[in-house]
């Protein structure tokens, strides 16, 4: 696992360049502010399948990475099943980062 990745989501978090949890990362992408969208893995199928097609509408970035567990941690927070990244540059670097795992 790419540990590079929960590093720069630790680094949007603290620059408040991030959303996390379900009714936070939704409204992010409804309003535009959403770069690029993160789900853990083992979120539910419903989950998964939620954030795909409203991404997909939007035109929003989206990947499955992770875990609730290792989502959460790397931003100091419980468990989080999906976060959205606000800043354009941040989310570039770690969409880069993801497609390199």
């Amino acid at each position: 696992m790419n540990d590079r990745v929960l590093s720069l989501l630790g680094l949007a978090a603290k620059g408040r360049n991030l959303k996390s949890g379900e009714f936070s990362t939704e409204k992010a992408v409804k309003e535009g502010r959403a770069a690029m969208v993160i789900i853990g893995n083992d979120a539910s199928d419903n989950t998964k399948k939620k954030f795909t097609n409203m991404c997909a509408f939007y035109n929003t970035p989206i990947y499955f990475y992770s875990d609730k567990v290792q989502l959460g941690r790397a931003i100091g927070r419980e468990m989080r099943t999906s976060v959205a990244v606000t800043d354009e540059g941040m989310a570039a670097n770690i969409m880069k980062r993801l497609e390199e795992s």
